[in-house]
């Protein structure tokens, strides 16, 4: 029986003072898990006593005390000094040979007596827990093979207890240098080298969001990812539907993969970094199978552990088989419960100059400070945005004088992003330029405001910041919702008060996201040889079916929202382009008529059914079916606009059933836009055939009062709280509540005008729907209104 190794097997949670957090998660998830099917490679972990014998037989424990007695705490002035001195400390100290014995035991167990490649990791008794967890504090060994070469990387990770970067990290803890031993992971490698690797998070590293397990993964050792030297592949899992056994992948994004991590030949240094193949950076790293069957495994350890984790895996190339190589507590979000929210906007616009992933949702503006390594520490200082290639463990010290990061590789899981929400600042993590495009002292404003993408302008811009207090907002009778159309917001805007989203404009992912005209990708081979089919043949180069590029494209995107809002429910408006809006998505211009008014012309439902679009709006049901019934997100609702007649409505209705949307059918329900006058003469006609309406103040205001709301000239006429305009809803509302349908309405006005939320509070409608920077103003009315109309004058 070793006293100084434990094997994997016999370690659970509860050793994590002998052997630290990373070993006692694997040890805890080889014993536990392995009976749901979760592979983790075995593995030892040397125990704390070794390292403190290793101290004490060294004699090192009191010169290590004088040195980090001399550091000055309150600046740390001397970290640097003092850091070398320890380390230089630690590496004159070596193995007695009972140590050496039981460390070689163990490796040649676990090898069956062979030399055999494994992974060499720190794991502090004092590091991932959930209250005190920091990227990279110690130091880890890939591919190291033969004693010798074991020998040596435990004594480095020994070492690296005193990084100056984990010096650092007891302090700003209240942790005692002393008290905190150091435990050393061995583990078979995963040949992932030749196959991929990457890390997932539980639950949404950028809002918390806690339906979502998100999952980054790049060729090669998992390394580049976890340091962000990669932009990897993302995908977003839905956990609902993991329960309901449907197809859990709802979102994807294949990142360019630069560079991989691979085993270095004899001789060299254990690993190294190559440049991918073309077709490794177009293609992903992970088929949506292996996607599914990962998240499957993280859900389990979440449900395991009960609370969000963040796990790095390995797929090993030869036997094509997936490993959790560790697992680990959240702590960014994990810990947080707010009713209070920052909403930061933008005024007026600069010169771009770089974009990347944003994370955070914060702007601020600063001095750039271009760091290429520890060496460029001088440089930085309080306030500066530091720009760089990738960041390192090594520069946590300088980062906490940022207020900003901007790099140009990584993803939301690279080093560079888990610092930024640690230190509670933003970041534009994958620009791939930003070193060459921003100059050292250039002031320039980070912008993490506006959705995914993060926006590096040029000059230091204006904007505001509103602080939104949930907390003060009491529920109200009449249901708020959002109006939508930028996918990427759906998760941070999940955690505002609401019931749901009332509209999601498709059109708005059609336009920015797909950005083909439908009917080109269904009529793709009959196109002439142009500019806009060479367009449509680059963009679409992964789908041998042109046309799968729309449906998958439009059912992710939805399916972000409807995730994100689930159970709740998301009311999908199919494509409500104009003809001249149409004709401006690529290949359009063969497709669309030329019309003198196409506000008033071949909209909406109207091209549902018609042969020169039907076959367009088939795509969009396909794409709503997948949304419905394979991720099982059913409680989006679908809503046909501009519907001019009961009959178009009918046929818009046969016209969907025919592409396998059948109202009724596991429970669709279908809503009609109540925007023209006929929808409102005739309602309880429409009431029969769809089931709820919901109101578009816009285009019911201008057709009532017969006014082009485009049209400057009379603009001034254009007014919702007009009698004529009230006296049409107020007729929409009763008939609605008659014929026992939910009505709601979308629009600006109630935001707006009090008075108007209390004349539709007053009538009695369902919901009302605003758009996000409106929702706590139109809450607030809402509130007032319903007050007012429990205790009238």
């Amino acid at each position: 029986m070793s006293k100084f190794t434990i094997p994997y097997q016999n370690i659970r949670n509860k050793d994590i003072a002998e052997v630290g957090g990373k070993n006692a998660s694997l040890g805890e998830m080889i014993s536990e898990l392995y009976a749901l099917g979760i592979r983790i490679p075995d593995g030892f972990a040397t125990t704390a006593a070794a390292f403190r014998i290793f101290l004490e037989e060294n004699h090192l424990l009191e010169p290590l005390k004088q040195q980090l007695n001399q550091l000055r705490t309150h600046d740390m002035g001397n970290l640097t000094e003092v850091g070398k001195n320890c380390r230089d400390l630690m590496a004159k100290g070596t193995f007695n040979e009972a140590l050496k014995q039981d460390f070689l035991a163990a490796y040649r167990i676990l090898g069956q007596g062979e030399a055999i490649s494994v992974a060499v990791r720190s794991s502090a008794t004092a590091e991932d827990l959930p209250t005190a967890s920091f990227a990279g504090q110690h130091d880890s060994f890939l591919n190291i093979q033969g004693e010798k070469e074991l020998l040596t990387a435990i004594h480095h990770c020994y070492i690296s207890l005193f990084n100056d970067r984990a010096i650092k990290y007891r302090v700003d803890n209240g942790f005692d240098h002393m008290d905190v031993a150091l435990s050393v992971g061995v583990q078979k490698m995963v040949r992932s080298d030749i196959g991929s690797a990457g890390v997932a998070f539980t639950i949404d590293p950028e809002t918390g969001f806690e339906n979502a397990i998100y999952i980054t993964s790049a060729w090669g050792l998992g390394e580049n990812v976890v340091q962000g030297a990669v932009n990897p592949d993302e995908f977003y899992a839905f956990k609902p539907a993991i329960e309901k056994g449907k197809k859990a992948l709802i979102f994807k994004k294949m990142g360019a993969k630069e560079h991989k991590m691979v085993y270095a030949k004899e001789g060299e240094r254990p690993v190294k970094n190559i440049r991918t193949s073309v077709l490794e950076r177009q293609s992903y790293s992970l088929d949506p199978e292996e996607v599914e069957f990962l998240a499957d495994w993280c859900y389990k350890i979440e449900k395991h552990y009960a609370m969000p984790m963040d796990v790095e895996w390995a797929k090993d190339g030869l036997s094509g088989e997936m490993f959790i190589v560790q697992a680990r507590p959240e702590t960014v979000h994990g810990e947080k419960e707010g009713v209070k929210v920052k909403e930061y906007s933008i005024r007026g616009k600069g010169k771009a100059l770089v974009k990347g992933k944003a994370v955070g949702n914060a702007i601020t503006s600063g001095r750039v400070c271009i760091v290429k390594s520890l060496a460029d520490a001088h440089k930085v200082q309080m306030g500066d945005i530091i720009v760089a290639d990738i960041t390192n463990p090594d520069w946590n010290a300088m980062l906490k004088k940022a207020v900003s990061i901007v790099t140009n590789k990584g993803g939301r899981t690279s080093h560079a992003s888990i610092v930024a929400r640690e230190l509670g600042i933003h970041a534009i993590v994958g620009t791939g330029n930003a070193t060459e495009k921003l100059q050292d002292g250039q002031l320039i404003t980070v912008s993490c405001a506006e959705g995914d993408e993060g926006i590096v302008y040029e000059g230091k811009l204006n904007w505001e910041v509103k602080e939104l207090d949930f907390q003060a907002l009491a529920p109200t009778k009449t249901q708020p919702m959002f109006i939508l159309a930028d996918p990427f917001r759906a998760f941070r805007l999940s955690f505002y008060p609401n019931e749901g989203v009332g509209l999601l404009r498709m059109e708005f992912i059609i336009s920015n996201t797909i950005r083909i005209h439908p009917m080109a990708l269904v009529k793709y081979d009959e196109l002439p040889e142009n500019n806009d089919k060479k367009a449509i043949t680059a963009i679409t180069q992964h789908y041998s079916d042109k046309k799968q590029y729309f449906t998958e494209k439009l059912s992710e995107h939805i399916a972000m929202v409807a995730a994100a809002f689930y159970p709740k429910d998301v009311i999908v408006r199919m494509s409500d382009f104009k003809t001249n809006e149409y004709a401006q998505l690529i290949g359009g211009r063969g497709f669309e008529p030329q019309e003198e008014n196409p506000m008033l012309g071949f909209r909406g439902a109207s091209r549902y059914y018609h042969e020169l679009y039907r076959e367009g709006f088939g795509l969009e049901c396909e794409a709503m079916k997948i949304v419905r019934d394979d991720f099982g997100l059913d409680n989006v609702k679908l809503m046909i606009p501009f519907c001019r007649t009961v009959e178009e409505g009918r046929k818009v209705l046969e016209t969907m059933k025919t592409y396998g949307l059948e109202r009724g059918k596991n429970g669709l329900e279908v809503y009609v836009m109540a925007e023209l006058p006929s929808n409102v003469i005739l309602a309880e006609e429409f009431a029969a055939i769809f089931d709820g309406f919901s109101i578009g103040s816009n285009d019911l205001t201008q057709l009532t009062l017969g006014i082009d709301r485009d049209s400057e000239i009379v603009s001034d006429l254009f007014d919702e709280n007009n009698g004529a305009v009230k006296s049409m809803l107020a007729q929409v509302i009763r008939k609605a509540k008659k014929a026992n349908r939910k009505i709601g309405l979308c629009g600006q006005a109630p935001s707006d005008y009090p008075e108007f939320a209390q004349f539709l509070v007053e009538e009695g409608i369902d919901s009302i729907s605003f758009n996000p920077d409106a929702l706590l103003r139109g809450i607030e009315n809402i509130s007032k209104a319903e007050k007012i109309n429990q205790n009238p004058k």
